[in-house]
């Protein structure tokens, strides 16, 4: 590390202790971000302040956020999403196939909504992409988060998420379909004036081991009005079919296909 003069680390820690960020102060100083990171580092330690990470997190700093967007995200997370909490590894994760690109946006921009601060990003994995927002704060967001798997472990919604989905109850549907849900064409055969037809219909699946998961969407559904069944297949009953003709309306009118 290239050597400064004293007074020009002094200046800059008087910047730095003023709230002025690295680089700010680099940039004003001329020095390399770098150099100005350890300064403030040592100057730290040598006062015995401990480093805290500035967030915008609403649990921790009272601060309003969009719930219509956290009601979407919270679909997301209970679908595809799961949170890494670390030391020094902090993140949540949605993962969004690649067959439906505008998902990756849409992600991105919930979770930039409820938490602006916090860095995000995208990575390509095998036959998907997924979407980070870096904050040990995201376990605060979703208190659901713990060990092992979301269908190992109760998925109950604390009384201020439930007033949000009280509040913004498609947004949640939406979220939900949009990570283990799909729109699809289904068909069957009749017999019409003793000739069989084929006729085709749309119908809205939701797949999820959970039983509590399940349970948030079924019962957000007949909140909505929409009717629903369970559909098991191999002895499971993780599939919920929306299907009549009034119902899939009303799911095309606020949540519609993947994209």
């Amino acid at each position: 590390m290239a050597q400064h003069n004293p007074s020009k680390r002094e200046e800059a820690l008087v910047l730095l202790r003023r709230g002025a960020t690295n680089r700010a102060v680099a940039e004003q100083l001329n020095v390399p971000r770098g150099t100005v990171g350890w300064w403030r580092h040592e100057d730290r330690k040598k006062r015995g302040e401990k480093y805290e990470q500035p967030t915008d997190c609403p649990i921790c700093t009272g601060r309003a956020f969009d719930h219509a967007a956290y009601a979407y995200l919270l679909g997301l997370y209970l679908g595809d999403g799961h949170i890494i909490s670390k030391p020094k590894q902090n993140h949540l994760s949605i993962f969004c196939a690649d067959a439906w690109p505008g998902l990756l946006d849409e992600a991105e921009s919930a979770m930039r909504k409820v938490m602006p601060m916090p860095r995000t990003g995208q990575r390509q994995k095998k036959g998907c992409v997924e979407v980070k927002s870096y904050t040990r704060h995201w376990t605060c967001m979703f208190p659901q988060h713990g060990p092992g798997k979301k269908h190992d472990r109760p998925i109950i919604l604390d009384d201020w998420q439930q007033k949000i989905v009280d509040a913004y109850p498609w947004e949640l549907i939406r979220g939900l379909i949009h990570s283990d849900g799909c729109r699809n064409m289904n068909w069957t055969t009749r017999l019409v004036g003793g000739e069989r037809k084929r006729y085709e219909y749309p119908r809205y699946w939701f797949t999820n081991v959970s039983d509590d998961i399940r349970q948030l969407y079924t019962d957000t559904l007949d909140k909505l009005g929409v009717e629903w069944k369970h559909c098991t297949r191999a002895g499971r009953k993780y599939n919920i079919s929306v299907a009549r003709r009034a119902s899939v309306a009303l799911m095309d009118a606020h949540v519609g296909p993947k994209y």
